[in-house]
Parts: C-alpha cells; sequence; structure tokens
C-alpha cells in the first residue's frame, strides 16, 4: 500500500455521481494526494492494494445502489478491512426531504444506503455520506418522470433550480468539498 494513493470507485445511472466524485477528486489532489477515478460502468478494478484509502460511491435510485458499485463492494469486501474506506451516495430526493422537514425519512435511507450497506460488507468506513443529486427529465423513464411531475412545485419551493432544460441539480457543492477536505485530514 503506497501512502497519499486514494481510489474513488464509483457507480452511476445518469451521471450526476461523476461530477461528484470528480470533486472530490479535486479537492483531494488539492491537498498533496494522488487520486485515481474509476467509473465503475465504463472501467474494471483489478486491484486495490496500493491504495491507503478507497472512497466508494453510488448513485441512488429507487432506494438502491447501482449494480457495478455493489459488485464492487462484494469483489473487495476482504480487501476492504486492510485500509482505510469511505463511502458516499447521491441521492435527488434528499434536497426535497430536507425542504419537507422529512427528517425521519432522511435518518431511514441514511441507515439504509450507507449504515445497512457498510454492516453488510463489514467496512468500517472512516467517513459516511449523503449527498444531493440531479433530476434529469431527458434521461428518466416516463413512467418515473410522472413521479417527478408530481414533486416539480416541491423543488421550485425547495429552492432547486433548473440549471438547464429539464434538469434540476439538488447537489451543495461547498458540502461536498467540505466532506473532501475532512476525508483528508483523516488518512
Amino acid at each position: 500500500m503506497e501512502k497519499n494513493k486514494i481510489l474513488i470507485a464509483y457507480g452511476t445511472r445518469y451521471g450526476a455521481t461523476t461530477s461528484t466524485a470528480e470533486e472530490i477528486s479535486k479537492v483531494l489532489q488539492g491537498e498533496g494526494f494522488d487520486v485515481k477515478v474509476v467509473n465503475l460502468q465504463k472501467d474494471k478494478v483489478k486491484d486495490i492494494t496500493n491504495f491507503e484509502l478507497v472512497v466508494i460511491g453510488s448513485g441512488m435510485k429507487m432506494d438502491m445502489w447501482t449494480t457495478k458499485a455493489k459488485a464492487f463492494l462484494k469483489k473487495f469486501s476482504g480487501e476492504f478491512k486492510k485500509r482505510k474506506v469511505a463511502i458516499f451516495v447521491s441521492s435527488g430526493g434528499r434536497a426535497l426531504m430536507e425542504h419537507k422537514g422529512e427528517l425521519d425519512e432522511i435518518d431511514r435511507i441514511t441507515k439504509k444506503y450507507l449504515e445497512d450497506k457498510a454492516s453488510k460488507y463489514g467496512l468500517n468506513p472512516i467517513s459516511m455520506t449523503m449527498f444531493g443529486g440531479v433530476w434529469d427529465y431527458n434521461q428518466i423513464s416516463k413512467i418515473f418522470r410522472k413521479f417527478l411531475d408530481a414533486e416539480k412545485e416541491n423543488f421550485i419551493a425547495a429552492g432547486i433550480k433548473e440549471t438547464e432544460p429539464g434538469v434540476y441539480d439538488t447537489r451543495n457543492w461547498e458540502n461536498i468539498r467540505a466532506w473532501a477536505k475532512e476525508l483528508a485530514s483523516k488518512i
């Protein structure tokens, strides 16, 4: 294992987790770390032994991690016990839950998306968090679009703006950067 080497491996459905992982990487590189970012939908990771920290991320949809991120957790679950691990998920629904004051629901999904996933694979993460995500009407199914149409007024009321036609970004970039800086301090 090499000091100061970090792997960020993530699964994404529509691309929001890609830009989140890239931002985390940028902050960690700024803190002096050598960072490799891998989109598990496009590339395979064969070995993690050279990394001091492995950050695993996944986009969430209908309460589920991406298939590739789950497979990565399963494949390296034994190796994760020998190094530092951190987990993040991207969830477009979090900002709406915060706006509606659904704190019990945020606690439930935090447990399910992060704590239960870590426990299932025997992980002891140095940090876990849930960021916002992106609702992209241009890429989602018609059925899911109907669900989101019912929430559109809540987007506006929550201050979630359309960043480009049909795209609503619920991420707080300052929170993402702050989490990455906190990670750097724990290595």
